[in-house]
This record gives C-alpha cells, structure tokens and sequence, in this order.
C-alpha cells in the first residue's frame, strides 16, 4: 500500500525507521527487510540533543542517529547484488536549519544515492550550526541547546525550495510540527511541504493535526508509532501502549499481536508509519498489517 503525495509520487505506507539503531546491525536489518518487502527507509544526519554518557538517561531522548552511512553501504549492496532497483526504494533523510545545500549534499554522499525521495525539516528549532556532516547539536554552557535565534523557520523553508529546482529530491516536508507551524509553513511557502512527520500513537493521537495535514494535502507520517514502546517506559516511566488491555483484546480477536493492531489503527488513519525494530520476527511482523482491517467501533 502507498499514499499518492501533493505532488504526485507515492510514499509506502509503511517504512523502517532506524533512529535508534546500532550502527553494527545495520547491513544486515536492511538486507533483511528488502527481502520481507520494504521498501521505505527513514533516517537522519543529525541528533537532536547531546550525546549523553549511557549511565545519563535523562533526557537522552534522540542520540542514536548518525547512521547514514552505514545505511548507505546497506543499499548499496542490495542495489550490487541486484536485490532491489533505486527506483523501487523510497529513501528519507532529514535536514536542520542553515547551510541547508551542503547538508543535503553531505547525506546523499553518505548514503551513496543520486537524488532522495523526501527531505525534511528536522525540527521546528534551529541550533548553532557546528560544521557539516556533524552529527550532535551544539549545547550551551549549561549542556542546553543552544538555539540560533537568527535562522527563521521561513528562511529554511525558502532553502528547501530553492533545492527543488536542484533535482536532488522529489519532495521536500517538514518534522514535528505542530498545527499552528504547519499553518505558518503553508502561508509562507510556493512549494506546499508534501510531509509531515511527527509522534503519533494511541497514547498521544495527534487526532487535530492528522485532520489538518490531510485537509491541506500534507500526508501525515508517524513516528514513533508505538509509543516508545521499551525506551519510554526505561527512560521516562511512562506506561506502555502496547500493555493497554482493551488493545490486547483487540489482538487476541484479531489474531494478531498488539503491535500489529497499533500500527493498523495508524494506517486505516491514512497515516504513514515507521516503525522501528532490531528483531528480524518483529520486522516480519511489522509488515504484515495488511491481511486485515479494524472495525469502526475496534477503531474508535
């Protein structure tokens, strides 16, 4: 399944997300999951937040990008070894704010591709820049990020377009966004954002802002899609959506597990998903979300 964006090309409608993944296990994770069949992969240049010592985990909420050049070997192969074709792929990566050409540049180098599917805007939030190709943001004396209040989320949004013209992707979104920034994206831009993604669950539904992305032909991706699931519960203490026991009941007549029900509620929302696993039995899992349907009241 796919969802046709404004512009035209289609997005799988669910992918693999690799924030969070090892480094190590990334060749063979994207081997693997070309063969189940996808054919949708997420990542991003930068990390958002310091990278914290494993023993600190408050708020070490994004510090495990900064793969892309082990996805890029990863596609590589399967391309070599005839696998899979460019064009079969959709491929996501993320830019920040500020020297937004060379950056876009530096990821297609590092995953060894001629042109990307979708580029987005990381963040609604520019930080002091620290060099291309750099992979943590820059904190302040007080291990804060320190936000360059010089870049506005219009300039960016004007660099994105300008790299359109460049034939470097076929479209351009933004990330984690809320209502009213996306409202100020649409006003200010002459290449209306394809994207946006941003954290959606039962936990957190996003209900208004998926309504309002579709309303204005701007597909709506979720990240996240299960809540943070183990890393939520270990680094915040927040209750897992996947325990819920309504949903459990749901899996159990469906004959499906829990997760696969979560992520099928997300889809029959039109909402993108990607999901993120080191397990080769959940990637398999994963994917097969399409041999069924959720009821209206199971939806509700």
């Amino acid at each position: 399944m796919a969802i046709t964006l404004n512009n035209g090309f289609q997005m799988p409608i669910i992918g693999l997300g690799v924030w969070r993944m090892e480094k190590n296990e990334m060749r063979d994770l994207i081997i693997n999951a070309i063969k189940i069949g996808y054919r949708h992969f997420d990542c991003a240049a930068l990390a958002m937040g310091p990278d914290l010592d494993p023993v600190d985990k408050v708020g070490c909420f994004a510090t495990h990008y900064k793969n892309e050049a082990e996805l890029g070997e990863a596609l590589a192969e399967a391309f070599r070894t005839g696998l899979v074709k460019r064009e079969d792929l959709f491929i996501t990566t993320k830019a920040n704010h500020g020297h937004v050409v060379e950056a876009c540049k530096d990821s297609l180098t590092k995953l060894q591709l001629d042109y990307l599917d979708l580029y987005l805007v990381h963040f609604p939030i520019a930080t002091s820049h620290t060099g291309v190709g750099t992979t943590a943001s820059a904190l302040d004396e007080n291990k804060e990020l320190d936000i360059d209040t010089t870049i506005s989320l219009e300039t960016t949004w004007h660099d994105m377009e300008d790299l359109v013209s460049m034939g470097l992707f076929r479209s351009i979104g933004i990330s984690n966004y809320d209502i009213f920034l996306t409202r100020d994206c649409l006003a200010c831009s002459k290449v209306k954002p394809a994207v946006n993604q941003f954290e959606s669950h039962p936990y957190f539904q996003r209900d208004s802002l998926v309504k309002f992305c579709r309303k204005h032909g701007i597909c709506a991706t979720a990240h996240t899609p299960l809540g943070g699931s183990v890393a939520n519960t270990e680094l915040f203490g927040s209750d897992s959506c996947l325990d819920e026991p309504i949903r459990k009941g749901l899996a159990k007549k469906y004959k499906k597990s829990v997760v696969q029900i979560v992520l099928r509620w997300n889809i029959q929302r039109n909402t993108v998903v990607i999901p993120k696993t080191s397990k080769l039995e959940r990637l398999r899992k994963n994917f097969q979300v399409f041999d069924f349907k959720l009821t209206k009241e199971d939806m509700d």
